[in-house]
């Protein structure tokens, strides 16, 4: 299930997301130096330091004999900017641009960089809380995203989500409240989720965790960030006719 758009109208260019998106690609081209410099060992070393490795706080003495540097808590952090190849980038970005820019328009730009930081940091102890022993580097945007999307979930709920379903070879396209998108997603991530923890703790694969924990995270903090919202500038004439209203209903107010 693929978003392809919204219907929540925005008010103010994006420039938190986008300047977001930016940082994203600027850290897989660094990450990709590395790899061009050095091959696989530069690369590992590079994602032992900065992407998340639960072992290096959870295992005692593990970090050490890695020659990592101790009592550091950035990659909680960095590793929320990095990525496993560049579908895996391309996809988180996607996902950003179509969710992002209603929920910064909503809380304004820097809090809601505070915000998507908040739950970055939020699905990376989450992921490490319910991998301890793992010592794969947990690395991705998808749990800060996630959150911005439990965020879109909540301040929007009547807004429609447009999906593209492939079934086969022929691409369905759907409708669907933001409210049934939001569940069909988080209860798929959580049955993933309780699969997960009977796996090998060593076994490669999605973060379930990290999703699930920012989700979780941007849900409740968008009640902080973005239950009133910003005084918005007068709406044009065009603003709310068609889709949506930017309260995320679809009512018709003075506005259309």
């Amino acid at each position: 299930m693929f978003p392809i758009s919204t219907t929540v109208a925005t008010r103010y260019p994006a420039f938190a997301t986008w300047a977001l998106i930016a940082l994203n690609v600027l850290a897989y081209i660094w990450e990709m130096s590395w790899f061009a410099a050095g091959g696989e060992p530069a690369l590992r070393q590079f994602l032992n330091t900065w992407g998340l490795v639960p072992a290096r706080y959870f295992v005692p003495g593990w970090g050490e004999a890695h020659g990592l540097p101790p009592n550091t808590l950035l990659p909680f952090l960095t590793n929320t900017f990095l990525h496993g190849g560049l579908l895996h980038l391309v996809f988180n970005m996607w996902t950003l641009y179509i969710f992002g820019p209603a929920v910064e328009d909503r809380m304004g730009h820097v809090p809601y960089v505070i915000f998507y930081l908040l739950c970055g940091i939020g699905a990376s102890f989450a992921h490490a809380w319910m991998n301890p022993t793992s010592t794969l580097p947990a690395i991705g945007a998808s749990g800060a995203i996630a959150g911005v999307t439990g965020a879109y979930m909540r301040l929007f709920p009547r807004s429609s989500v447009v999906v593209l379903v492939p079934i086969f070879f022929y691409p369905l396209f759907f409708d669907l409240p933001a409210v049934a998108f939001a569940t069909i997603w988080f209860v798929s991530q959580l049955i993933q989720g309780m699969a997960s923890l009977s796996a090998h703790p060593q076994a490669g694969g999605v973060a379930w965790w990290a999703h699930i924990g920012g989700f979780i995270v941007g849900w409740f903090a968008a009640g902080i960030w973005g239950r009133e919202g910003r005084r918005y500038r007068p709406l044009q004439a065009d603003e709310g006719v068609f889709g949506c209203c930017p309260d995320g209903s679809r009512k018709r107010g003075p506005w259309g």
